[in-house]
């Protein structure tokens, strides 16, 4: 698993000439520091970063708030049609997600959203896995706080908000770590939507490095290298949560 990761760094740090020679060449003879330079001056990449942590964040809030709530309505909520709602809602995983791409474009066009932030951020604000997860963790709570909570004369956002929630908090750190990896790594529906370099995220930014007949691999690897770290240090001070959010709900 760690080897792909390792063989990126040791090619960012190579000249063009070493990345494509045959046979491989594997440590670098002479380490080229400037390749990453090199990135912040071929692509306005402090944007690309800022547009990324911009739609990664309001994606993972939105979601959190909204997956929540109904999470919260389909486990504790008694209302007619209530399982084949969530049926119906469940269906959405069954579909691949590009069959989605021309409708969500031509709704897109129809608001004038085209090479928009709200155009990466307002189609991820919500899941059915999320909602799926947290429903979870929601039914798994016993019956007796929600019947105190009542005697104490609390609504249901009440009990949603200052009882639910905070006894869901691994379940809502997983669903976090998530959609925080799906939008900071979401390639397809950026370049769709996006074709104005101020409004790109990391990864479409990243895909233009790679040319028709020539691409730079020392380059594409630096930024490569400064895309993922971010993540990667999400994942390693909150595997512990992730992991154990994963296991309570009993998805794999």
């Amino acid at each position: 698993m760690v080897i792909p990761f390792i063989w990126m760094i040791l090619t960012s740090l190579k000249t063009f000439g070493e990345t494509t020679q045959v046979p491989p060449v594997i440590f670098p003879k002479k380490i080229q520091w400037h390749n990453y330079s090199d990135v912040f001056g071929t692509l306005p990449f402090l944007k690309f970063y800022w547009n990324t942590i911009i739609t990664t964040l309001a994606k993972t809030v939105g979601q959190l708030f909204l997956c929540s709530l109904a999470a919260y309505a389909f486990a504790r909520i008694q209302f007619p049609g209530k399982n084949v709602l969530f049926i119906l809602m469940l269906t959405v995983l069954m579909v691949p997600g590009q069959v989605f791409l021309l409708p969500q474009y031509m709704i897109m066009v129809k608001l004038g959203w085209l090479n928009t932030l709200q155009a990466l951020i307002v189609p991820g604000l919500f899941s059915a896995f999320g909602t799926f997860l947290l429903r979870q963790f929601f039914m798994s709570m016993p019956k007796e706080l929600e019947e105190a909570a009542k005697l104490d004369g609390c609504n249901h956002f009440q009990i949603y908000w200052h009882i639910m929630l905070p006894l869901a908090k691994s379940g809502l750190i997983a669903l976090a770590i998530f959609t925080a990896l799906w939008s900071w790594n979401d390639l397809m529906w950026p370049l769709i939507v996006n074709s104005s370099p101020d409004k790109m995220t990391l990864s479409a930014g990243l895909a233009s490095l790679q040319g028709q007949h020539l691409t730079n691999y020392s380059l594409l690897m630096a930024g490569s290298v400064l895309a993922i770290w971010p993540m990667i240090l999400v994942f390693i001070f909150l595997q512990k949560q992730f992991i154990e959010g994963i296991a309570l709900t009993g998805s794999k």
